[in-house]
This record gives structure tokens, sequence and C-alpha cells, in this order.
């Protein structure tokens, strides 16, 4: 390894979920069908928006890029875990490849972070300012802060990963993590890294924090309005309205929050890992079945996009 790092740049590899031959075939075909499966519920979910007419609306279309950007997060991070599984933790990963997936994962994953602010924000000018809903929440708005998402996460993802990739690497270089997550990389430098862990720390405020308070601000205007409501019905389809995305809020922050927002002093790899898992592999999963088991507009616009293939096969 050593000699390969001086001969041809810089190297890393994963440690390995388990070395257990009989062990890791069942975790690699686990992790296989998980990401299969959030490839499939993103897929249908984006199909289903972009076919169906009568969810051409703001909200829609933020879930719409909401499943968008979690196809890119899984494809980023999971084919290169299941090849390092695949390879027994022996796959060398040379500091490009670690950098670029460094870059679109802060790239990608503040951006889903930044669009759920964007989109309890849309929640609270339906529920809050109903009457001017389509005016405000217009074509162009809607455009300008999905972009507005993407860029941030494009600045914020950006100068972390040079600063990063600039670091001396001595080795071992045995990254106790199944991705380049930047706190696993950063520990690997032979040298001082508080200016790093300094930015990284800003940067989770900035990608989490920040749209995390600004959700808190949004939910609680709505839930002002909802008590304020006259109509038991109108409380129950506001609450319904925000439930999903709230479950996916805490499922994301929470997850987020135990790595970036904590010192680096007190940062655990084993639990640095674990809670990964979660936000890497089961999240893009059960957030495609929240939103359409929790919301009945996308549980029947999925039925007609099935009914219409199967009429287009049997058409055929």
């Amino acid at each position: 390894m050593e000699e390969e790092n001086q001969t041809g740049g810089v190297y890393f590899h994963f440690q390995p979920f388990s070395t257990d031959p009989a062990v890791v075939p069942l975790i690699f075909v686990a992790l296989l069908l998980l990401y299969l499966g959030s490839l499939v519920g993103n897929m249908t979910i984006g199909l289903t928006i972009w076919r169906d007419p009568s969810l051409h609306t703001p909200m829609y279309f933020f879930l719409f890029v909401l499943a968008m950007l979690e196809i890119g997060y899984s494809t980023n991070i999971v084919p290169l875990t299941l090849a390092s599984i695949f390879s027994m933790g022996q796959m060398l990963i040379s500091l490009p490849t670690c950098g670029a997936q460094m870059f679109f994962f802060i790239l990608l994953g503040g951006s889903d972070c930044v669009l759920l602010a964007v989109m309890a924000y849309d929640r609270y000018v339906a529920i809050c300012h109903p009457l001017h809903y389509s005016l405000i929440m217009s074509r162009q708005l809607c455009g300008q802060m999905t972009l507005g998402s993407l860029g941030l996460g494009f600045l914020l993802s950006l100068p972390l990963t040079i600063l990063i990739c600039h670091l001396p690497f001595c080795g071992p270089n045995e990254i106790y993590h199944f991705f380049c997550d930047m706190p696993a990389v950063t520990r690997l430098a032979c040298a001082d890294t508080h200016v790093h862990e300094a930015a990284l720390y800003v940067l989770g405020v900035a990608a989490v924090a920040i749209p995390f308070l600004l959700i808190c601000l949004s939910y609680g205007c709505i839930v002002a309005a909802i008590l304020r409501m006259n109509s038991a019905e109108c409380k129950r389809r506001a609450f319904s309205t925000c439930s999903s995305h709230l479950i996916v809020v805490l499922l994301q922050y929470g997850s987020c929050t135990l790595i970036y927002l904590r010192p680096s002093s007190s940062y655990s790899p084993e639990e640095g890992r674990a809670v990964s898992v979660v936000y890497t592999f089961f999240s893009p999963v059960l957030n495609p079945l929240i939103y359409s088991i929790r919301n009945r507009e996308v549980t029947e616009a999925v039925r007609r996009l099935r009914a219409r293939t199967c009429w287009f096969r049997k058409a055929s």
C-alpha cells in the first residue's frame, strides 16, 4: 500500500463490514436490494409526477426534484460500496475518486437538506396564505428555489473538497467507513486538521442547522394557523399534507445532526458508520414509501400510471 502511494499517488480502501466469508454475501445482497428498492421507488415517484398533469403543482415539483436528488445521492455512494464489499475491502480507491465522491455527497446531500426547507416554506404558504398561494409559488420562484438549493450545495462542497484533497496522507490509508465521508477521510491525514474540522462544522451548520431552523419556523406558523381553523376536517387535511414531510425531515436531519453537528473530539467511527447506513441506504427507500402511502393523490396517480402501462402492454 505505501509503495503504491509513493509511486502512483494516494490510494484508500474501506474497512470491510465483516471478514467472515459467510456474512459478506448476505451484507452485499441486503445492501443491493435496498439500493434497487430506492431506485425503483424514487423513479416511480418521479415518473408519476412527470406524467400526471394533476400533480403539476409546486408541492409535487419539489417532490420530483427530491426524488431525483435521492437517486443521484444513492448512486454516488452505493456502487462503490458494493464493489468494495465484493472485493472484501481490498479494492483501492484513488484520491481523485474519493474526492469526487465527497464532492457529490455534499452537493446532493446539502441540496437535499435545503430543498426540505423549501418544501416546508411551500406548505407554509399553502396553509397560511391559501388565497395567494398560486401567486406566491409561481413557476419562476419554484425554479429559482431549486437552483438556489443546488447552488448552495455546490458552494458548500467545492471548497471543502479541495481543502481535504490537499491534505497529506502518509498511510495506512484505511477509511473506517463504507464511503469517502469527510470526517472519516480527514482523520487519516498526517497534518493539523483543525481548520478542516472547523470548516466541516461550518458546513454542517449551513447545510443542516440553518435549514432545520427554517423548517421549525415554518411549521410553527403552520401549527398556529391550523389551531385557528374551525373545521375539524380542515385541520385533519392540513396535518395530513404535512405529516409525510415531517417524517422525512426527522429521519434526514436526525441522522445528519449525529455526525456533522457534534464536536470532532466526540466523533466515533463506529457510530458514524452505523448512522450513515440509515441515511444512505434506508432513507432513500423509505422516503418514496412515506410520500406514496401517506398521500392519496400520489397513490392514485401511481395506480393510473400502472393502469396505463398495463393497457399499452396489452395493446401491443
